[in-house]
């Protein structure tokens, strides 16, 4: 459900009796049973009437009709909408941790998250930068790497959430690779067909032949020719100011950024309503929203659960081609 004091909780509860949802899948709800019913009375909801306790779920998770496992008792009076705190960020990462473990167990088809909050998650003590960090370790995961998605453009990042400043120092010619690889063989699956990789330089003007950083001859050429040998049709360096031009887009199925703005940006220019984030790498599906906590509508019945809706799509979509081609990992 994500962090409790945003719009996590409400943005499930609403996708979870959407017709077209509950034809394809049963949605269940990893949460707190306390703070789910005070959102349910002050928004005006619908509650499942299924709810588990995490242990007796745990011992007989099959059910036929959606349900709340309650991962964590909490007095929600405590909990203040659009406030961080301590007791969020615990309560957030409980339920990622036991939605985590129910797909790795193979209880659950898949994994879709609700926006959790970072200053929350590291008041309690829990020092990730985001989702796609925990799941990695949770996942004991060898590699991964944030892809955003959607029917107008796909974006993946050789980067994810760190200052600007510390980019360069983390890039590498391994890092920029995994994307490049992780990123084709995930949208093959997806698209049907080799894709096309447009691979963003990290300088302006792809560096200007070294007078804006060497960067692009010393690690990213490097990587886009071993993805080439690997058969990969990836092509780059691009300067990112002309790399998402339209004429671009239609040429290339996907985009390999080197940090978050440079890849974000221009994917949520195009698809802020209907894009989800998916993490690549790891031994399970998972999927989630392409924006943030909204604390500013938390708790006012006013959040609209689309990306969430589309999260749970393209979950399924992942799903179907996971078991169709075992290559995800």
């Amino acid at each position: 459900m994500g962090d409790p004091a945003g719009i996590g909780p409400e943005i499930c509860l609403r996708a979870m009796t959407q017709p077209e949802i509950l034809r394809r899948c049963i949605p269940i709800l990893f949460g707190s049973i306390d703070v789910i019913r005070r959102i349910v009375a002050k928004c005006r909801l619908d509650l499942p009437d299924l709810v588990f306790q995490l242990d007796d779920w745990q011992k007989k998770p099959a059910c036929k009709r959606p349900a709340i496992v309650n991962c964590v008792n909490v007095n929600a009076a405590n909990i203040i909408p659009g406030q961080t705190s301590r007791q969020c960020g615990t309560i957030a990462y409980s339920c990622i941790k036991a939605a985590v473990s129910a797909a790795m167990t193979g209880n659950i088809s898949a994994v879709v998250t609700a926006p959790i909050n970072k200053e929350s998650l590291n008041a309690a003590g829990i020092h990730f930068p985001g989702h796609t960090e925990i799941l990695a370790s949770l996942t004991k995961a060898r590699r991964t790497c944030m892809m955003m998605a959607s029917e107008q453009i796909i974006v993946s990042l050789a980067t994810i959430h760190m200052p600007y400043t510390q980019v360069p120092e983390i890039l590498s010619r391994k890092t920029i690779f995994d994307a490049i690889e992780l990123t084709a063989l995930a949208a093959e699956n997806l698209l049907g067909k080799k894709p096309r990789i447009a691979v963003c330089a990290l300088n302006p003007h792809a560096g200007e032949h070294g007078l804006f950083g060497n960067e692009e001859k010393r690690l990213i050429t490097p990587a886009i020719l071993k993805a080439r040998n690997k058969g990969i049709l990836a092509e780059g360096p691009f300067a990112s100011d002309t790399a998402f031009l339209p004429e671009k887009t239609k040429t290339f199925d996907a985009y390999v950024a080197m940090y978050h703005d440079q890849g974000l940006i221009p994917f949520k220019m195009r698809a802020f309503d209907t894009g989800v984030n998916i993490t690549l790498g790891l031994p399970i599906v998972r999927t989630s929203v392409d924006h943030g906590t909204a604390f500013d509508i938390a708790w006012k019945g006013k959040a609209s659960p689309n990306s969430l809706i589309q999260s749970v799509f393209w979950a399924l979509r992942l799903i179907g081609e996971r078991n169709k081609y075992k290559t995800l990992e």
